[in-house]
């Protein structure tokens, strides 16, 4: 049973949650401040204490697949939410639809469009879609339409929408979305290519979608049509290369043999600074690129580095690979330098190759802005891996640099 003191602690736990959100950057607008400060985020997180509901950086767990397996739904951070819903600029009046429902976002879409707009969320699972129109109409906002439907196929007869988004990690952009999107509207998804994913704002441009912001984030995969399994090969037990959307080809056993050779270490002179936004451009600048992966055994028996483990940029050819690097230097504005850790017969001309893109990064885009992202529907003709274009099932996203 609700008493008095929890509404009036949740009250108070809601604007203590936007004055951080703010100090966070996460929230810019005043009409983002007041949704936050309206929804009750705790209703839509049962199970949570206020405390909990209330963290901005935490994520509640809705449903997992069975005997433990993956998360299947979260709610998601409210740092990342009010982020996104910042990016996204809704306006009163606005049609905006969801894709992948918790409800919380939905009602805090409702608050942003008012009484004369109109939001619609989706989702696939029936439990998910039970339990958003539950809490949706528990918070008061009966009049946020649920449906049950899967991302890649839209709205089948819906009007066009001002905004798009999307609140699970998208392998590609479904055509659908395209086709319902209004003519100014604006896209928001979080788009997984060269195994991460980055939360990215579209608008429509004369061949395509042309971002206008994005940032690294963490969703759980999209289901049905539009779900899309990694690639991912095993080179040794704990070692893991994701090539994801890649047609990288990769000898295993080969890689296997390097890994347990001596490494080589190589440095650059080039400053190691904004990691994520360089990984970016390491990622999108050589065809050969993929994620390397190791778990904790490995690192400690010192046949990879600690930055192995949450995934690092790695250049593999043939029987070689290397993988980015940093250490301490004084003479660097960050206070560290990049470099490489090379491993294989190859492993000196890799080392030189990769080098050459740290420097490329710190000579000419380091701290000058974000990269440009393009979508590009189908071509008749896919195009060539190469620098910045990733091929995808519907589309190609290219990356460019200022």
């Amino acid at each position: 049973m609700t008493t008095d003191n929890d509404v009036q602690d949740a009250a108070e736990l809601r604007d203590a949650m936007v004055r951080e959100l703010r100090d966070q950057g996460a929230i810019r607008s005043e009409a983002v401040a007041a949704a936050v400060a309206t929804v009750p985020r705790h209703v839509f997180t049962p199970g949570e204490t206020l405390q909990t509901a209330y963290a901005p950086d935490h994520a509640p767990l809705v449903k997992a697949g069975p005997n433990g397996g993956r998360h299947l739904s979260v709610v998601s951070a409210a740092h990342l939410q009010a982020t996104m819903l910042e990016a996204a600029e809704i306006e009163p009046g606005m049609r905006v639809i969801e894709y992948g429902s918790g409800g919380y976002n939905a009602a805090l879409a409702a608050e942003l469009v008012g009484k004369r707009g109109h939001v619609t969320t989706v989702d696939i699972d029936p439990d998910i879609v039970a339990r958003a129109r539950t809490f949706l109409d528990e918070a008061g906002y009966h009049h946020v339409n649920v449906m049950l439907g899967d991302a890649e196929q839209g709205v089948p007869g819906a009007d066009p929408f001002d905004r798009v988004i999307g609140t699970a990690g998208f392998w590609d952009i479904p055509p659908a979305w395209l086709e319902q999107l209004a003519d100014d509207g604006r896209i928001v998804v979080p788009l997984r290519f060269k195994g991460t994913t980055r939360w990215i704002v579209f608008d429509r441009g004369r061949s395509g979608l042309v971002s206008r912001a994005y940032g690294l984030c963490s969703f759980v995969p999209v289901q049905g049509a539009g779900s899309h399994t990694e690639r991912t090969i095993t080179i040794d037990n704990g070692v893991m290369v994701c090539l994801d959307d890649e047609s990288l080809s990769v000898d295993a056993e080969a890689l296997r043999r390097a890994l347990h050779l001596p490494r080589i270490e190589r440095w650059s002179d080039a400053v190691f600074d904004m990691p994520d936004e360089q990984m970016l451009f390491l990622l999108t600048n050589d065809p050969d690129m993929a994620l390397l992966y190791a778990d904790q055994t490995i690192v400690d028996q010192e046949l990879l580095a600690p930055s192995t483990l949450k995934g690092v940029p790695v250049l593999i050819s043939g029987d070689s690979f290397a993988y980015r690097a940093a250490r301490p230097n004084a003479d660097m504005s960050s206070g560290y330098e990049s470099g490489v850790y090379a491993h294989g017969p190859a492993a000196e001309n890799l080392a030189a190759r990769y080098a050459e893109l740290l420097r490329r990064w710190a000579d000419k885009h380091h701290r000058r802005g974000a990269a440009s992202i393009r979508y590009i529907p189908k071509p008749s003709d896919p195009p060539a891996p190469s620098p910045g274009v990733v091929a995808k099932r519907h589309g190609t996203v290219v990356v460019t640099w200022p």
